[in-house]
């Protein structure tokens, strides 16, 4: 049995998205979706008590064994921390405060943020949009790996070091495809956030701070939840760009394994999406769908036809509009 993966490139396309037909054909057919399109004002007091339980989380683990610290940084901290990268997902959308207030929603994504450890909120909000607009854009589609990850990352050992590593290669991955300027947001986001950092270590110490950081690197990486960062776009079914994820992890996810549902839908909160799904079920429920993002992880290692490579990638024409 070979354990070096087949495909030597990109899946190039050379048609649009298929998102903004669908959405277009479900409005026609479905009106009554446009009144989803609304803020939820309930991700506020969600995101407010996930900071305040990591705040209980730092002061709790101060003074355990480091053994103790590094498990429940990986069984609480973890969870936590990605669970509010999705969250910080959501605010990026404006789900928080609507689009007539989008600095509320971006002050707001900082405040998110300071419990993961490292700056990310107002960087995400800037590629994600360009994620959306240009899905599988050459050279602006950061979610697109490098050429390098598809080449280097060819085995099944070495796809697993990948996912382990899947923090480090979201962080620099936008550095090497589509480096922006960094703006007066971003400035305030690592200056809010490093003094958070400060705080915590002189409140309560290297555990805490330790805990606090690596939950979220271990909760980005080796970790169930980290399955929808492949479940999303990998193209485990060739002509399919987008899946869905129907299973029990959308509970600490908000939603975002309903993914097809949300880039069809973008301004629809995480929470209505099932609604989405509902509604237009007759153009869901035959798209290609998981129930189990540990089986996406172990398909990706095991299936020697999978790799960074298996995405779909575009030439994009025209003007391109960056944030």
């Amino acid at each position: 049995m070979g354990n070096t993966v087949a495909r030597e490139d990109f899946e190039w396309v050379y048609t649009d998205q298929p998102h903004a037909d669908r959405r277009k054909e479900i409005l026609a057919k479905h009106p009554e979706i446009k009144a989803l399109m609304k803020p939820d004002y309930n991700l506020i007091w969600v995101v407010v008590l996930m900071v305040l339980a990591q705040l209980t989380a730092f002061y709790l683990v101060k003074d355990l064994q480091w053994k103790w610290v590094v498990f429940w940084a990986y069984v609480f901290g973890s969870c936590i921390s990605h669970s509010m990268t999705l969250a910080i997902h959501e605010i990026s959308h404006n789900s928080a405060f609507g689009n007539s207030k989008a600095m509320w929603n971006r002050w707001f994504g900082i405040f998110a943020n300071l419990p993961i450890g490292l700056p990310y909120s107002i960087s995400f909000k800037r590629y994600h949009m360009d994620h959306h607009r240009y899905l599988g854009g050459d050279g602006i589609d950061v979610d697109i790996p490098t050429n390098f990850e598809g080449w280097f990352f060819c085995t099944r050992f070495r796809k697993f070091i990948w996912i382990v590593l899947q923090p480090f290669f979201y962080a620099i991955r936008p550095l090497c495809i589509n480096p922006k300027p960094i703006t007066r947001l971003e400035i305030i986001n690592l200056l809010a956030q490093f003094s958070f950092d400060v705080i915590i270590y002189y409140l309560w110490g290297v555990k805490s701070t330790f805990y606090m950081l690596a939950g979220s690197v271990l909760g980005l990486g080796l970790h169930p939840i980290s399955g929808h960062f492949i479940a999303e776009h990998y193209m485990f079914l060739k002509g399919h760009e987008t899946y869905s994820y129907y299973g029990p992890l959308n509970l600490l996810t908000f939603n975002v394994g309903y993914h097809n549902e949300h880039h069809d839908f973008p301004n629809i909160p995480g929470k209505s999406l099932p609604l989405v799904k509902k509604i237009a079920a007759e153009y869901y429920d035959n798209l290609p769908q998981y129930n189990s993002w540990i089986k996406v992880l172990y398909d990706f290692v095991m299936d020697d036809t999978i790799s960074p490579y298996s995405r779909m990638k575009r030439q994009l024409k025209g003007e391109v509009k960056q944030d």
